[in-house]
């Protein structure tokens, strides 16, 4: 298995522990030097607060890791593209490069609505990769909202 794929699976385990919470199911792992420093999973419901996606709380475990705001050197890996929200937070903590499974046609802010990571002048870029398991990240969500809507007309 490419390594690649090995993190993006870390990261949709993140993202059935929010499924399994009834939030929408994103996972985010960040990666340093081949090994794992923060794993997070959306928790907006739960918390009752809109920045609580798992990029925005991944990037706020490693930084208590690793005792700084600049993830110089660190790669996130993410099963939805990111909201602007979130673009902004990567390019402001340094982080080298993201790699996405599923795009969103919604608030994609890496291509798929606009690109914060291209179409823009920052201090820090960041590369993006997109497409790492796309099937499986795409699915997830897809059961959810399945999911969702049944329980939805149930009550």
């Amino acid at each position: 298995m490419e390594e690649k794929e090995k993190f993006m699976k870390e990261a949709l385990k993140e993202a059935k522990k929010a499924y399994d919470k009834l939030e929408v199911p994103v996972g985010a792992v960040i990666v340093k030097n081949g090994k794992i420093i923060a794993r997070a999973h959306n928790l907006k419901e739960i918390k009752k607060d809109t920045t609580k996606h798992a990029e925005i709380l991944a990037i706020q475990k490693a930084s208590r890791k690793l005792e700084s705001w600049r993830l110089l050197d660190c790669e996130m890996y993410v099963t939805l593209e990111p909201c602007s929200m979130c673009a902004g937070a990567m390019i402001n903590a340094r982080i080298k490069k993201l790699y996405i499974g599923a795009l969103d046609e919604k608030t994609g802010a890496a291509g798929s609505v606009f690109n914060l990571f291209e179409d823009y002048k920052f201090n820090h870029n960041v590369e993006v990769e997109r497409g790492i398991m796309k099937e499986d990240c795409e699915k997830i969500l897809k059961d959810f909202f399945k999911d969702l809507r049944k329980i939805k007309s149930k009550k």
